[in-house]
C-alpha cells in the first residue's frame, strides 16, 4: 500500500461562499480557548500575589520575633508557612504554563518567546508536550505538599518512622525515574 499525498487545501477562489463562511467560523472557533486561557493566567496572578503576601508576612514576623517581641514562638509555623507559600507558587506555575501553553498550540505563537528563548517552557508544541510540562510542576507540587506534612509528623512508634523514611525512598526514586525520561531535554 502506498501512501497517497494530501490533497491541498483549494484556494479560496476554488470554494463555495458557504464553504468560505463555514469554514472560517469553525477556524475562528479556536479563539474559544481564550476562556482557558485568560481566567488561568488572571489565577496565576492571584496565586503569585497570595504567596508573596504570605512570604512578606513570614518575614514581618520573623523579624518582629527576632527584633520587637520574642514571647510567641514562631519556629513551629515558619517552616510550614514558607512551604505553603512555594506549594501556592508552584501552582500559579502550572496556570501560567497551561495558559501560555494554550494560547500557543490554538491561537498563535508567542513571536518573542520563540525568538529569545526557543527552549523555555512556554513553548510548547504539542499537547502531549504540554501535559508533560504541566505533570512535571504538578508533582513537584505534591512533592513540596509531602514535605509539608513530614514537618508536622510526630512519630507513635518506631514502625511509623520506618513508613516515613521508606515513602523518602520512593519518592526519590520517582524523581530519579522522571530524570531519566527528561534527559534529552
Amino acid at each position: 500500500m502506498t501512501d497517497t499525498p494530501p490533497t491541498p487545501p483549494k484556494p479560496p477562489a476554488s470554494q463555495g461562499r458557504w464553504e468560505r463562511r463555514i469554514e472560517t467560523a469553525l477556524w475562528n472557533s479556536r479563539f474559544l480557548v481564550m476562556l482557558a486561557v485568560v481566567p488561568s493566567l488572571l489565577g496565576s496572578v492571584m496565586l503569585f500575589l497570595v504567596g508573596t503576601v504570605d512570604i512578606a508576612k513570614v518575614v514581618l514576623r520573623t523579624l518582629h520575633y527576632y527584633f520587637v517581641d520574642s514571647s510567641v514562638d514562631i519556629h513551629e509555623s515558619l517552616v510550614p508557612d514558607i512551604i505553603i507559600a512555594v506549594d501556592i507558587y508552584l501552582i500559579a506555575i502550572v496556570l501560567m504554563i497551561f495558559g501560555l501553553g494554550i494560547y500557543r498550540l490554538f491561537v498563535s505563537r508567542i513571536d518573542q518567546a520563540e525568538e529569545r528563548y526557543p527552549h523555555h517552557p512556554f513553548n510548547v508544541a504539542s499537547l502531549d508536550q504540554l501535559k508533560d510540562k504541566i505533570a512535571r510542576v504538578v508533582i513537584l507540587a505534591v512533592i513540596i505538599e509531602f514535605f509539608r506534612a513530614v514537618v508536622d509528623i510526630r512519630f507513635a512508634t518506631p514502625l511509623e518512622a520506618i513508613y516515613l523514611a521508606l515513602s523518602v525512598l520512593a519518592l526519590a526514586a520517582a524523581l530519579y525515574l522522571m530524570s531519566l525520561g527528561h534527559k534529552k531535554e
